[in-house]
């Protein structure tokens, strides 16, 4: 009797999991055994970070979830090559592996570095594309090439039949499930040790159940409304749906399907199936632009002179910037780690064309604290931000901070809970605090520049140094 290695990554969950339903079928036929396999990488105990607490709280809960349902999860541990020799030392009957692939960045390096280990041990290897409704190869031009402008892939992302949302037989699972956890207690000692870092509060954040639930709900009371309300913020008008993609908690396809069942017809289903486009479209686009994280997709906007002044830097990350919807952002993204994708776009945008400052670094601190931290759609959205990007906003067009904090949270619902020094402003200055007069703030007890920040920038001035910057390299 043989072994099946099913290797689970950003995949957790039983249901609906593409490599899982795949090998399990395949241990029926050949009447083999399936052991569940999870890599831990040294490198992921150096980081402290929402994004790393928020994932391995996930992974946490579905090894119980797994376990419940008689899929013990093995851990390795090492460096990877090394940690998966002794993987086929311990079970040397393994003959195959079945895994879900990345296809950008750092873990379509390891699929590719681990595909040429497994062929050199005789180890038969399948993989699936899992994350996304179509693969990065899947949606092409009639030429075959790769489209660079959203609404044509969209018109034939459209057309394109969707892959069907499966079903994992829970018998079946527990009959074929294999568990050898005695001979890897190591990697068990090892998640237990890291597991001990990893901030409490994200448990009841997690798990294919509360994502399911969550779904119902904006189902049944927020997707027909969701072109009119998901730009508000202090309105509950989005999915809050991307933390359980990201993680593999839910399935793209159980959404998908979902969705299109059980919503009524209406232009806010349209606009949120829209949005699931948009993440295979920025999966495609970092397929093809591989560098994208490090390099301009734009050539020609590689060389920018980016202004390097560590203090607004910290003033944009802390929430100290004197535009109260900007701060509000922050503030929202260092205590809960979301920010509203409305508040994502204004933020980068002062970042990069208000402060002059490099995309980059507002990438870097997104994917730092971000729960659902997708790698494709956070750096296409800067990139996008900062006009570098494939079918990015042009240079020229600027978000004005004041006038998309009078647009979006008018009443001030928003910015009033991340920025309680703003109670009791009249509601005259709430958008523009600085303008207020010094016998009101006195009045009211809020002093610009003490009890609230001064404007580090002045948007009128900045906003004519992003043109020249951005004219200065398209002359």
């Amino acid at each position: 009797m043989s072994v099946i290695g099913m290797w689970f990554r950003k995949d957790l969950r039983l249901t609906d999991n593409t490599a899982l339903i795949a090998a399990l079928k395949e241990a029926q036929l050949k009447n083999d055994k399936l052991v569940g396999i999870f890599h831990l990488n040294p490198l992921q105990f150096k980081v402290t970070s929402f994004n790393h607490d928020y994932f391995f709280t996930a992974v946490a809960h579905f090894v119980e979830v797994a376990k419940a349902a008689g899929l013990p999860i093995h851990f390795l541990y090492g460096e990877i090559e090394a940690a998966f020799e002794e993987l086929t030392q311990k079970i040397p009957t393994l003959n195959q592996i079945y895994f879900n692939r990345d296809e950008r960045g750092f873990g379509a390096e390891r699929d590719r570095k681990m595909e040429s280990f497994f062929a050199e041990k005789g180890i038969e290897c399948h993989h699936f594309q899992d994350s996304h409704l179509h693969g990065a190869t899947e949606n092409r031009k009639q030429d075959q090439t790769a489209f660079k402008v959203f609404t044509p892939y969209y018109k034939s992302w459209e057309k394109l039949r969707k892959p069907n949302f499966q079903k994992i037989d829970s018998q079946k699972l527990k009959e074929f499930a294999l568990d050898k956890q005695e001979l890897f207690s190591e990697g068990q000692a090892e998640f237990a040790q890291l597991m001990q870092s990893v901030d409490e509060k994200w448990a009841s954040e997690v798990g294919a159940l509360k994502a399911r639930k969550r779904l119902r709900q904006f189902i049944s009371s927020g997707i027909e409304q969701y072109d009119q309300t998901r730009d508000f913020p202090a309105q509950k008008g989005t999915s809050r749906l991307s933390q359980f993609l990201r993680t593999g908690e839910l399935s793209i396809r159980e959404v998908y399907h979902r969705i299109k069942a059980e919503a009524p017809d209406s232009i806010g289903k349209e606009t949120y199936l829209k949005e699931l486009c948009w993440r295979d479209f920025y999966n495609m686009i970092y397929f093809e632009n591989p560098q994208q994280q490090v390099l301009e997709i734009k050539e020609q906007y590689r060389n920018l002179q980016w202004n390097n002044d560590e203090q607004l830097l910290q003033a944009w990350k802390t929430g100290q910037t004197g535009y109260p919807l900007v701060d509000a952002a922050m503030r929202q993204l260092n205590q809960t780690g979301w920010m509203h994708n409305r508040l994502r776009m204004i933020a980068a945008s002062f970042l990069v064309k208000d402060l002059l400052m490099d995309w980059r670094l507002g990438e870097a601190y997104f994917a730092e604290k971000l729960i659902d931290y997708d790698a494709a759609s956070n750096i296409g959205g800067w990139q996008w931000a900062a006009s570098t990007g494939t079918d990015a906003v042009p240079y020229f067009r600027i978000f004005n901070p004041t006038t998309q904090s009078q647009r979006f949270d008018e009443a001030g619902d928003f910015i009033y809970k991340y920025v309680p020094e703003l109670k009791g402003i009249p509601n005259a200055y709430l958008h523009e605090p600085s303008k207020m007069p010094l016998n009101i703030q006195e009045e009211k007890q809020i002093i610009i520049g003490e009890d609230y920040p001064q404007l580090i920038v002045q948007h009128k001035l900045m906003r004519q140094k992003a043109l020249e910057l951005f004219k200065g390299i398209d002359q």
